[in-house]
């Protein structure tokens, strides 16, 4: 029997609950975590996931979503510190072309293995 492990839902698994853990513990408990603002850091661990997820995609030989992973990190990495207002554009920018193209590919790739179910 073939086992297979979803390793990519478990990284972003993983990342969710750290970032949610940096967010938590900004709102309630301290305003800054070692002097770092709290949704910054939740910010960059979304990112890091992203990256983990890129090269994951990466050694599994998907390389067009290991760029897709790595250009959403890119955009989170300039959206999390931005201080000006083309900062956060462009981060949202890479961020919606990594991500529609992640969309793009996962819709088709399942209509694609239904029709050849069904």
């Amino acid at each position: 029997m073939d086992e297979t492990v979803d390793v990519q839902g478990t990284a972003i698994g993983v990342g969710t609950i750290a970032a949610l853990a940096f967010f938590a513990y900004g709102r309630y408990i301290d305003e800054t975590i070692l002097g770092l603002d709290p949704t910054m850091l939740a910010i960059g661990a979304f990112a890091a996931t992203f990256a983990a997820i890129a090269v994951l995609h990466g050694a599994y030989g998907r390389r067009d979503f290991a760029v897709a992973h790595a250009v959403a990190a890119i955009g989170l990495v300039l959206v999390a510190p931005a201080t000006s207002a083309l900062q956060v554009l462009g981060g949202y920018l890479l961020l919606v072309v990594g991500g529609a193209y992640i969309a793009l590919v996962t819709i088709r790739t399942r209509r694609a293995e239904r029709e050849a179910a069904g």
